[in-house]
């Protein structure tokens, strides 16, 4: 009886070292990562609206059609934050050397800038420009690996648009998904990572589901 409690007592540590508060389980090569229960929600998150200047490089002020889809990206720029690349969007009127936006920029500490507001479209997709909302993520290196606190931004961001335009964890896709650019780049380089990211936002989806 007592090796049968003490085989319980350490198995059950063990599987509790091998999946996360949400039972999802975490990569044992560290290429994935780990996010709790109470962050997996849809809930409207915390978003600093600064919207873009209307101009034709980002921020055009055309009407989008109906959303199809959420698109995420990265934004190759390591290291820098969401304050930066929004203020490199819209300085885009007046440097003029090329058409790029978002509608959101998820930062290194999981704060969410939004540059274009989710009925109009920007240039960030390209044929799905038309219909669907786009996130840019920061990341601090090469890798494009992003930050445990952008990821869980991130999530809950996708999962609060699914919700909000009635979509589903299938509607979530890449830039790579659309052209095969490598973008956002750690996501296409670990699939299992993106396959978990699509799981993950599904549980927050289902989670604010339940909660209504």
């Amino acid at each position: 009886m007592i090796l049968a409690v003490l085989f319980v007592f350490f198995f059950g540590r063990k599987l509790l070292g091998l999946f996360g508060c949400s039972g999802r389980a975490l990569n044992l090569n560290g290429e994935g990562y780990h996010i709790s229960e109470k962050e997996l929600t849809g809930k409207e998150p915390e978003i600093d609206v600064q919207l873009l200047d209307i101009n034709e490089y980002s921020r055009p002020g055309t009407p989008s059609d109906p959303i199809t889809g959420i698109v995420i990206h990265y934004t190759a720029n390591p290291g820098s934050t969401a304050q930066q690349n929004r203020n490199y969007f819209n300085g885009l009127k007046d440097s003029k050397e090329t058409q790029a936006s978002s509608h959101f920029i998820v930062g290194l500490k999981g704060e969410i800038v939004q540059c274009v507001p989710s009925w109009e479209i920007a240039y960030a997709s390209n044929e799905r420009n038309h219909d669907t909302v786009s996130i840019e993520c920061c990341h601090p290196d090469e890798s494009g690996k992003f930050t445990e606190e952008t990821y869980a931004s991130v999530v809950r961001l996708t999962a609060w648009l699914c919700t909000k335009f009635g979509l589903t964890e299938q509607d979530v896709i890449r830039h790579y998904d659309v052209t095969g650019k490598n973008c956002p780049k750690y996501l296409v380089e670990h699939e299992k990572v993106w396959e978990a990211f699509r799981e993950d936002v599904k549980s927050a989806i289902s989670n604010t589901t339940e909660q209504r």
